[in-house]
């Protein structure tokens, strides 16, 4: 089976760059599943039904978020309607929506996309280590599933690899998001998951983390709130993200190598 994660787009250049790429992704990957964390999609801040529609169009099968899912309020609503949208699962129960989507390929295998969040500098949440068992007590490889996939939207690149290690040889792939920057450090375990610290995002990186680079700057400088909210940074945007492949014997990791298309960032096309 072969995946292609996107990294998170972030505003109208992201949206820009993953809509003039998809096809170019499509032609030389041919992905059978396309994911992709939305989460900063709406200006920088969350995401919305209409973006979200947008995605599907061009050709998303299944958006993940993150800390910034409830920006926009309407998803508090939309998310119990689109079920292939999905928060952490480890929010606290009686969150809205749902942490994870069993998806069904055109040739009936079943892949599981599974979205947990790092605690570790990142707002308190349930533990995702715990979180993961009970997902993947009920969800095997080779039992109904054929590949898990697993968005660990964390801070701290320690957490990551704690929790790829933690669940090493029973998912197809970790990769991490939120921090926005590509790591280099894209392999497969011991146990056969790949993995990939941080995927990096999809927009302009002329920027700080994809945000118009003066009020960052100014608030990094002066220490005080500024006057102006942050909005993302104007111009061409690059794709990012990593590409996976599985064995369909085992469903484990066969090849995962990163994705980076566009300007000032070294291409992988």
């Amino acid at each position: 089976m072969k995946v292609l994660f996107i990294g998170d787009i972030v505003g109208e250049p992201g949206r820009n760059a993953l809509s003039e790429h998809m096809n170019q992704l499509k032609s030389s990957l041919s992905p059978d599943l396309i994911i992709a964390n939305a989460e900063n999609s709406a200006h920088g801040f969350g995401l919305t039904e209409k973006i979200c529609k947008g995605l599907y169009e061009l050709g998303v099968d299944c958006i993940t978020t993150g800390n910034h899912v409830w920006d926009q309020r309407e998803m508090l609503s939309y998310i119990d309607r689109d079920k292939s949208v999905i928060r952490a699962a480890n929010f606290p129960d009686g969150a809205p929506g749902q942490g994870g989507c069993v998806k069904t390929l055109q040739n009936g295998k079943k892949i599981l996309v599974l979205h947990l969040m790092g605690r570790l500098f990142m707002d308190a949440m349930d533990d995702p280590f715990t979180c993961a068992d009970k997902y993947l007590s009920k969800y095997k490889l080779g039992s109904g599933i054929d590949a898990i996939f697993i968005d660990f939207h964390a801070e701290a690149t320690s957490e990551k690899m704690a929790f790829a290690h933690y669940v090493d040889g029973r998912v197809s792939g970790v990769v991490g998001t939120h921090t926005h920057v590509p790591t280099a450090d894209a392999q497969i375990l011991e146990g056969g998951t790949a993995f990939q610290c941080d995927a990096g995002m999809t927009g302009n990186y002329n920027s700080v983390i994809g945000m118009d680079k003066k009020v960052p700057v100014e608030r990094f400088v002066k220490k005080v709130p500024g006057k102006h909210r942050m909005s993302p940074a104007k111009g061409e945007g690059t794709v990012c993200g990593v590409f996976l492949q599985t064995d369909d014997m085992t469903g484990l990791a066969k090849e995962i190598r990163p994705i980076r298309i566009g300007p000032r960032l070294i291409s992988t096309d």
